[in-house]
């Protein structure tokens, strides 16, 4: 195969992958233009098209799928050749890229990864943050972290972090202007801060529990985020409530900024796990990130 043929495939299985040449092309190191002008040429080369464009979409046609079947296991070995290599060197060297909630940076990761890096200086962790249910496989993801119950059955995994407990706040300034909820009922008298989950389009339900009895409850409010960070801080502007997990409030709530309600009602879920595909072959570089970050209850 030809220098330029490779960079062709090369270029037409991660547009293919990120169904979109912007994204592709970012990735890739190149301008839209460059990365539109190489999928012409090997449309031309093979007299077919392979990706259908639309001012909102890109996606492969039917030849194009094909050619992705045919093609992709050879790339990711190449990929799997080229990381084994690095195995032979005195410590473990390459590039992990994990997709995970925000929340799981604060509570699992930062306390975690500067002795990591420290300890491996030729292992470079990427970090992409997704409050939904990323498919790690069609994003080409080493792994990605849930909470225990969200994991699927045919995924490796391994937990890396304590159960989650979740909390109920809000400021001293909110609560001077309404009465605190005496129960999750009430909550839909309150000005609530809304999660959207991305994967499905729908906002998150608020989850309780008590006396073995578990339910959720669908607040309002004026304002929607996507992320658990900017919730907690919409909470300390004193913009409304937020549901958030116990640990990244803690200071908060100790120092009087933030004021923790239907303590009895709020629910404990399993630990973050980090789930891959029990099919691939980890690198060594992975499977050193894996073990480093395993939660060990001590």
């Amino acid at each position: 195969m030809r220098r330029d043929e490779f960079t062709e495939i090369r270029a037409f299985l991660e547009v293919a992958r990120e169904r979109s040449f912007t994204r592709a092309a970012a990735k890739l190191g190149v301008t839209r233009s460059a990365l539109s002008h190489t999928i012409s040429a090997l449309e031309g080369r093979l007299g077919v098209r392979l990706l259908s464009r639309t001012t909102r979409d890109v996606a492969p046609t039917a030849a194009g799928e094909r050619l992705v079947e045919s093609i992709q296991p050879h790339f990711e070995s190449i990929a799997a050749g080229i990381s084994a290599i690095g195995a032979l060197r005195d410590k473990p060297s390459g590039h992990v890229r994990i997709v995970c909630p925000d929340d799981a940076i604060d509570l699992v990761f930062r306390p975690r990864l500067p002795a990591f890096l420290h300890d491996y200086p030729d292992i470079t962790v990427e970090l992409i943050i997704d409050n939904g249910f990323t498919n790690i496989v069609e994003r080409q993801f080493d792994a990605g972290v849930r909470l225990g119950e969200a994991v699927a059955r045919d995924m490796v995994a391994v937990r890396i972090g304590p159960d989650v407990s979740y909390a109920v706040v809000g400021s001293p300034e909110y609560f001077r202007r309404r009465s605190a909820p005496a129960n999750p009922q009430d909550l839909t008298g309150h000005n609530c801060v809304n999660l959207r989950l991305p994967t499905l389009g729908a906002l998150y339900a608020w989850e309780f529990e008590k006396d073995g009895r578990e339910f959720s409850v669908r607040v309002e409010g004026q304002l929607i985020l996507s992320d658990i960070g900017p919730a907690i801080h919409a909470a300390l502007d004193g913009i409304g409530l937020a549901y958030v997990p116990k640990d990244l409030v803690r200071p908060y709530v100790e120092s009087g900024h933030l004021r923790a309600v239907l303590v009895d009602w709020c629910p404990t879920f399993q630990g973050y796990r980090l789930y891959y595909p029990s099919r691939r072959n980890p690198s060594p570089a992975f499977s050193t990130f894996v073990e480093a970050f395993r939660y060990r209850d001590r």
